[in-house]
């Protein structure tokens, strides 16, 4: 090959952009659906707007929802959200191409701000035996994700921990350096099985500053370790009941006081309005999102509404979205309406890659495309096709040449790890 050829081609394959939209960049438009499987249990239907009955989770996904987010708990007494649970939903989700995020409350039942109980079999332990069994249970559950080829993009390590976990051993405001060591035993934890999982450490009260900072301060100057900062939003527990408005401009403040002070990534992982102001609730999450995607440095990565598809007062909850009929209320069009995949101005090609799989997938057909090496040799090339194989590919750097049915060309570098 003519040196000068082969040197452009290697000096195009390192300097230039990047245009492919990594699904792992891609907004997330979550929802929580930990009481799916119970609510269906309990003969409850899911309907489309117009009348069809649907499975919740396809419902959800028609409505732009591209992300769930699933609890799990150690022994529950009434077996919804154990191990096996989790892993029925998770599948699920996986199979309808739905990235995934795990939250342990590290509890038997619910962990939130007004109680973080240690499971029964965890009460009698010492903080390294207390440490071991939180990344035991960890790994246990992670490990079955796993040998089911799931792999979860987020974990969270507790639940709306804006005063510890596990009290009163990992209680912040008494022993803020057990909080740090236990958060951080579930940091390591999470990566033993998947390096590149993503870890949340998430409170209450997204609008509050002072409690962020004195957490996420505790824990740094704790050796604590987190990768991605999670908030919850309510607006009907803000200091002006439903005020979202101001709910709103409070959160964003605190996330981009986030992403300054720790340099960390932000999303919020729970949220919701009363099912009867679907309006509000629509203008809520419009806004929401707007101001999320909005964070500096583009370190705002999605939102999450908890368990919209909870409806008829459902354990005593009405911040879903969806009435009394089972239907989803126009609160839902907030994530079709504003929060399709971004684009690159130049480039329309986007792609997602599979490293479990190995195979990359186009949002298109491509009519023609080829995978150079960095010697300039063709060692993958297809015609009109939608997706690649990768498991010839060596781990490397390599370029990729392709013609979109546009007759658009795409030349931009390839990374295979």
């Amino acid at each position: 090959m003519n040196k000068l050829f082969l040197s452009l081609i290697i000096l195009f394959m390192f300097s230039t952009v990047l245009h492919f939209n990594i699904i792992g960049q891609e907004f997330a438009k979550g929802a929580d659906v930990s009481w799916l499987t119970e609510m269906e249990a309990a003969g409850k239907k899911f309907y489309s707007s117009t009348g069809t009955q649907t499975e919740g989770m396809s419902l959800l996904k028609s409505l732009g929802i591209n992300s769930v987010r699933l609890r799990v708990w150690l022994n529950p007494t009434n077996g919804w959200c154990n191990n096996d649970d989790l892993l029925i939903k998770a599948k699920r989700a996986n199979n309808l191409g739905m990235r995934i995020m795990i939250d342990f409350h590290y509890s038997d039942t619910w962990a939130d701000p007004g109680k973080q109980t240690k499971p029964a079999a965890w009460n009698l332990l010492s903080l390294p035996d207390l440490k071991i069994a939180l990344a035991n249970h960890t790994k246990e559950v992670l490990t079955l994700l796993k040998n089911n080829n799931i792999s979860p993009e987020w974990v969270q390590v507790g639940n709306e921990t804006g005063n510890g976990m596990l009290w009163e051993t990992g209680k912040a405001s008494t022993n803020m350096a057990n909080y740090a060591q236990l958060t951080t035993a579930g940091y390591d934890a999470v990566k033993e099985i998947f390096p590149n999982c993503k870890v949340i450490v998430h409170l209450q009260n997204g609008h509050d500053n002072g409690l962020f900072r004195w957490i996420f301060d505790g824990l740094k100057n704790n050796g604590g370790k987190w990768d991605i900062i999670g908030m919850s939003l309510y607006p009907y527990w803000f200091t002006t009941s439903n005020d979202w408005q101001a709910a709103n401009t409070a959160c964003l403040a605190n996330m981009n006081d986030m992403v300054t002070r720790y340099n960390k990534e932000v999303m919020i992982v729970e949220c919701g309005m009363s099912w009867d102001m679907p309006a509000a609730s629509k203008n809520f999450l419009t806004d929401l999102i707007t101001k999320t995607k909005s964070v500096r440095n583009a370190k705002g990565l999605g939102v999450f509404y908890w368990e919209p598809q909870s409806y008829g007062n459902w354990q005593g909850y009405s911040l879903g979205a969806f009435d009394n009929n089972g239907r989803p209320t126009i609160a839902m069009d907030a994530f079709n309406n504003l929060t399709g995949i971004e684009t690159n101005k130049n480039q329309e090609l986007k792609t997602w890659y599979n490293k479990e799989k190995q195979t990359i997938t186009f949002n298109e057909t491509l009519s023609s495309i080829r995978i150079l090496n960095v010697s300039g040799h063709i060692v993958l090339q297809a015609k009109n096709t939608t997706s690649l194989p990768t498991n010839r590919l060596v781990p490397g750097t390599y370029l990729l040449d392709a013609e979109m049915l546009s007759t658009q060309k795409i030349r931009t570098k390839l990374i295979i790890d």
